[in-house]
């Protein structure tokens, strides 16, 4: 569905607000956590248009490029990765509804209001190596519950499984920018508009179907990836030749928003395994602010999401930074997956 300024302006579109305020039934009755997650989620979807103003600007504002530093992750950070995580701090800080807030581009959290509610994990800019050649990326955000109101908050509260997630989302910019959310129990789809500065709501309860011809994965890693993804990625490549009698198709964005969004737009399933490259390594992705709120999305729109041997939603995280392999999307896809895990043994030297 494609949004119309004028539309948007006559009030036949719901902004984001004012479907806070119906999805969490805090216009009719007194229930201040969730005024407070309301107010939370709009001040994100303000941060979110902020970046999406400073990265439509780009070369012209002189903000592409590398910043030249390194994150905690090793990463060589983009000027954009700095300034959006900054947007990010200092909006949810203003607005006062968040307890404390965990960053990928920070090294420990940030303290803010301790009697605030909520706890906010976010990657500010994911796939950041794509913005000097215009592809989409995108803001993960995932809402944890702060479950010592009226303490200033550590890390270790932030160590909750991804399940007790009360929202999750991310904004992805692209050809227009899209507020992706749940709250839980479904995914809407908002559309920024950018005469108004209002998201509104575009598409609503996204299911990602049980069955896919489509998967995404980094095929340059395949000589370290371990038995169970080769098995699966080589009956999907044998097509209608091999096991599976159907032919697939690969993509591949090089961003998790961008594949995801894929995913629950029309289905497949988006792998980033565990692999034989950095043995030492869990995984790619972190878990608190890029593995846990994009399987709350696809588990919420009826697909699943795993490491290989468990639920990603059920891992309780042990460090702020920790890495998960992630597997997810179209539900019997992902059943075949776990099940080639669960029969596999690991030689000693895997």
């Amino acid at each position: 569905m494609t949004v119309n300024s004028n539309d948007a302006a006559q009030g036949t579109l719901t902004t984001l607000k004012s479907y806070l305020d119906e999805q969490l039934g805090i216009s009719s009755q007194n229930t201040p956590h969730n005024e407070s997650l309301a107010a939370l989620l709009n001040d994100i979807g303000r941060a979110c248009r902020q970046i999406s103003q400073a990265l439509n600007h780009g070369a012209l504002a002189g903000i592409l490029g590398s910043a030249a530093q390194q994150n905690v992750q090793g990463e060589t950070q983009k000027t954009l990765d700095i300034l959006s995580d900054k947007i990010l701090v200092d909006t949810l800080q203003q607005g006062g509804h968040v307890a404390a807030l965990a960053s990928e581009e920070q090294d420990d959290i940030i303290p803010c209001n301790p009697d605030a509610a909520f706890l906010v994990a976010f990657d500010p800019l994911d796939g950041s190596s794509n913005i000097d050649i215009n592809i989409s990326v995108g803001t993960i955000f995932s809402i944890l519950p702060h479950v010592k109101l009226g303490q200033m908050p550590t890390a270790q509260d932030f160590f909750q499984p991804g399940k007790q997630q009360r929202a999750a989302g991310y904004v992805l910019y692209g050809p227009s920018t899209l507020l992706i959310l749940s709250l839980g129990q479904r995914v809407d789809v908002f559309t920024l508009d950018p005469k108004s500065g209002e998201f509104y709501l575009t598409a609503e309860q996204l299911s990602v179907p049980v069955d896919t011809q489509e998967f995404a994965i980094n095929t340059s890693n395949q000589r370290h990836w371990h038995a169970p993804v080769t098995q699966y990625i080589e009956e999907c490549l044998a097509g209608k030749t091999g096991i599976r009698g159907k032919d697939f198709n690969m993509r591949w964005v090089g961003s998790m928003v961008g594949d995801v969004h894929r995913v629950l737009s029309r289905g497949g399933v988006f792998l980033y395994p565990h692999d034989r490259k950095n043995p030492g390594v869990a995984g790619r992705l972190r878990l608190l602010y890029e593995a846990s709120p994009m399987s709350f999305l696809v588990e919420a729109a009826g697909g699943a999401a795993i490491t290989g041997e468990q639920r990603i939603l059920d891992i309780m995280p042990l460090q702020l930074h920790q890495r998960v392999p992630v597997m997810l999307g179209s539900r019997h896809e992902i059943e075949r997956l776990q099940g080639y895990h669960a029969a596999y043994v690991k030689p000693d030297l895997d």
